[in-house]
C-alpha cells in the first residue's frame, strides 16, 4: 500500500467516525427532548405515547380526587377547549390548587391515561407557564389575571 492509498483510507475512516458520532449524538438528543402538548393536542392524538412529554393547562375546579389511603391523586386539566385526566402519585407542590396553571411531566399510557411523574405549579398569583398561556391564547380564551412572569428589576 503506497502513501496515497494510506491517506485515502485514513480520511475515509475519519469521515466515517465523524458520521457515526453525529448520528449517535443526534439520536440521544432526540430521545431526551421534552415536548410540550396541550390537552387539545393530546385528545387529537398529536402527542407521542412512548415518550415523556409535558402537558399543561388549568386545573379544573372540583376535579381533584385524592385516594384516602395513598398519595395517588387524579385531576383534570383544561386549555379551555379540551380537558384531560392526569394521574399522579406523590406530594403535590404547595401552590397546586384548582383553577391554577400547572405543567405535568409524564407519559400517556396505552389506555389513554396520562400518568405524571412530576407536577410543577405556578409560583405567584400572576404567573402562568408560558406554554400554558400560549395554549390558552391559541384556544381563543385566556385565564383571568394570568401573565408571563418577568423577574423584578428587569425591563423588556
Amino acid at each position: 500500500m503506497n502513501r496515497r492509498s494510506r491517506r485515502k483510507v485514513l480520511i475515509l475512516a475519519i469521515v466515517f467516525g465523524v458520521a457515526v458520532a453525529t448520528v449517535l449524538g443526534l439520536t440521544a438528543f432526540e430521545e431526551n427532548l421534552l415536548y410540550y402538548h396541550s390537552p387539545t393536542d393530546v385528545k387529537a392524538g398529536k402527542a407521542p405515547t412512548k415518550h415523556t412529554i409535558r402537558v399543561g393547562g388549568l386545573v379544573v375546579d372540583g376535579s381533584v380526587n385524592r385516594a384516602p389511603d395513598s398519595l395517588k391523586i387524579v385531576f383534570d386539566i383544561t386549555d379551555n377547549a379540551e380537558s384531560m385526566s392526569v394521574e399522579y402519585t406523590g406530594i403535590l407542590p404547595d401552590l397546586f390548587r384548582e383553577g391554577q396553571g400547572i405543567v405535568a411531566i409524564g407519559s400517556i399510557q396505552e389506555d389513554g391515561q396520562f400518568v405524571a411523574q412530576e407536577v410543577l405549579a405556578k409560583h405567584d398569583e400572576n404567573y402562568m407557564p408560558p406554554e400554558v398561556a400560549a395554549a390558552l391564547e391559541a384556544s381563543g380564551k385566556s385565564a383571568k389575571g394570568a401573565t408571563e412572569h418577568k423577574p423584578q428589576g428587569t425591563s423588556y
